[in-house]
């Protein structure tokens, strides 16, 4: 957790209706297609409104996925200011050992600049290709695709452009993403603990895979509206700030429609103020026409629709509203105090004997939403039902909750945890169902188990957007 809290008032004080952000609580709670695991609202500089739902806490980091491109914004800004890079030199010229490799004049004609705006001149997204080019060196497998347009007259959102950006910096600095953002914006920010997943070894993916915790995205989206002030110190340029969070290039052909506002420096802009924004629902969302910040980290289905509660609700909330209201008040700190996911719940939770000591196989010997998942194992232990989940000739073993969460470090081969949350239950039909939560990112994987068949089958209700080991569910080590 960060060391610093963020001032804490009540809603009424920073002129913020309660009832309207229970309101906005509520209706993410209604939608199937929302499930948030943390909340901070800010007004004024001030947390009016925050809160997790358990199983997940404030002090637990999550994978924020795209969101992390906020922050690859930030170390670019400063490595501007700093003179170790110029937004407008080609990227290939920070890669001389690729220059008799990229022979495109159009490849060779994408700048930081374009990388920062997505606006390299492809059409469409060149991760998957470009890793196929050149899975060593990604850069160079991107560089080698001739863009389809002249760079900087198309957006297209493009997980490449940000991973050479990272990549950029990298090399210009001398280090990794987050060790040069420890001392310049992590510190002074007083964000605790910050990892980010590499590829390859050595190298922070930049476009995605930085785990934090909600108060760290929230700090983020503060000092943005902030100019880049912090505690009276300017920590990021505001002239940064100022031009890498307005519209740089439109974007009309977006499936959503807050994603057909333009796009920025690594920053979407939204019908209202701008924002982070990563997969699931993970958003850093900065309102300067209302002084407010509001961060989220969580496993929706369709981000959108939390766009919309926030926009219907929220927004309404963030002031000029009624009088304080102490009552209101008071009500929407109990509120947040006891939030919490519903647990798995089925028509019988007894211990029948049924499930004591069973071992489960994939139905047709294939579990294809995680194929490497061979084997679930069943047993009586005494801190109550105990799972274990084989993948890869790995078990991970952690305990079941019946009419709750159960929350476990299971142990991983190699030698660190990976911190799940399990709840569910068995049936009179001997079918016993589970979900687990991966509570370090966005992911719910949902188990049913046959005992008269011995089978079972695993589906995600988020699935995580790059084949991953149930053991690399979990911030890096």
């Amino acid at each position: 957790m960060s060391s610093t809290p963020l001032p804490i008032s009540t809603p009424g004080a920073q002129g913020v209706d309660a009832r309207g952000v229970e309101a906005f609580l509520d209706a993410l709670d209604a939608s199937p297609e929302i499930e948030v695991h943390g909340v901070v609202v800010l007004r004024h500089g001030h947390v009016v409104a925050q809160g997790w739902w358990s199983p997940y806490a404030a002090e637990r980091v999550h994978l924020v996925y795209s969101l992390s491109k906020s922050f690859t914004a930030a170390a670019l800004g400063l490595a501007v200011d700093e003179g170790l890079v110029d937004l407008d030199t080609p990227v290939v010229a920070h890669f001389p050992e690729m220059d008799a490799d990229i022979t495109d004049p159009r490849s060779r004609a994408i700048t930081l600049r374009h990388l920062a705006a997505m606006a390299s001149g492809h059409a469409g997204e060149t991760w998957e290709p470009a890793v196929v080019l050149d899975p060593a060196e990604p850069v160079r497998g991107f560089l080698k695709l001739a863009p389809e347009a002249e760079p900087g007259s198309v957006f297209a959102y493009n997980q490449s452009c940000t991973y050479a950006l990272a990549a950029v910096l990298q090399r210009a600095s001398g280090q990794t993403l987050t060790e040069y953002l420890r001392p310049r914006l992590f510190e002074p920010l007083g964000i605790g603990a910050a990892a980010w997943q590499q590829h390859p070894a050595g190298r922070d993916a930049g476009f995605t895979g930085l785990h934090v915790t909600t108060d760290a995205v929230a700090r983020l989206g503060q000092l943005l509206l902030q100019g880049g002030v912090w505690e009276g110190r300017q920590v990021l340029p505001a002239a940064w700030v100022a031009e890498a969070t307005r519209r740089h290039v439109d974007t009309p052909d977006a499936a959503e429609v807050d994603s057909r506002q333009g796009y920025g420096y690594q920053f979407w802009m939204s019908r209202h103020g701008y924002r982070g924004d990563g997969a699931f629902g993970q958003l850093c969302l900065v309102l300067p026409e209302c002084d407010a910040v509001v961060a989220v980290t969580g496993g929706s289905t369709r981000p959108q629709a939390l766009l919309d509660a926030a926009w219907e609700h929220l927004l309404p909330a963030l002031g000029g509203g009624p009088a304080p209201d102490a009552t209101a008040d008071d009500a929407l700190a109990r509120r947040t105090a006891a939030l919490a996911l519903p647990p798995v719940l089925h028509p019988d939770t007894d211990d029948p004997p049924a499930w004591r000591g069973a071992a489960f196989s994939p139905v047709d010997g294939e579990c294809p939403g995680q194929p490497g998942l061979s084997a679930i194992g069943v047993r009586a232990a005494e801190c109550g039902w105990e799972l274990t989940l084989t993948e890869a000739g790995e078990p991970l073993i952690a305990r079941l909750g019946i009419g709750g969460w159960a929350v476990t470090d299971a142990a991983s081969g190699d030698g660190g945890s990976v911190p799940v949350a399990i709840s569910g239950g068995g049936s009179a039909e001997k079918v016993l169902r589970f979900d687990v939560l991966f509570l370090e990112t966005p992911h719910r994987l949902a188990v049913t188990c046959w005992a008269e068949t011995t089978t079972f089958e695993a589906t995600w209700v988020t699935a995580p957007l790059w084949p991953s080991a149930l053991a690399d569910l979990r911030a890096p080590v």
